[in-house]
């Protein structure tokens, strides 16, 4: 069973960073994409960003620019620097790792962490 454990959560004033760290264990085989996902009481949760093992990635519009996802695959770990932060980014963080056990046909296991709260206050 793959376990991804979220770090780094906590209260930060508008404009200030926070930097959260995954750290993945467990899996038998590697995880090909890995990423962070938020989500807001009464909201779906949403996509902040995502990293491929090759480093290729991808942003949400509200994000770009301001935060950055990186991998350190040897440690088999994904962090999230969040700079400028806005009240708006107020929400529970979690990490998810994706396995492909098959592209023709496509098939995926999905994983998810415990989450880890940020509160920006104005």
């Amino acid at each position: 069973q793959v376990q991804l454990v979220e770090s780094g959560g906590g209260l930060v004033q508008a404009g200030g960073s926070l930097r959260l760290s995954c750290a993945a264990s467990g899996s038998m085989f590697r995880i090909n994409v890995m990423g962070w996902y938020r989500q807001t009481s009464g909201k779906e949760r949403e996509l902040v960003a995502t990293a491929t093992e090759s480093g290729l990635t991808n942003y949400s519009d509200s994000v770009k620019g301001r935060f950055t996802i990186s991998r350190d695959n040897a440690k088999n770990t994904v962090y999230l620097q969040m700079n400028n932060l806005k009240p708006e980014d107020t929400a529970v963080y979690y990490c998810n790792g994706r396995v492909v056990v098959s592209r023709l046909p496509l098939r995926v296991n999905d994983y998810w962490g415990q989450g880890t709260q940020v509160t920006v206050s104005s």
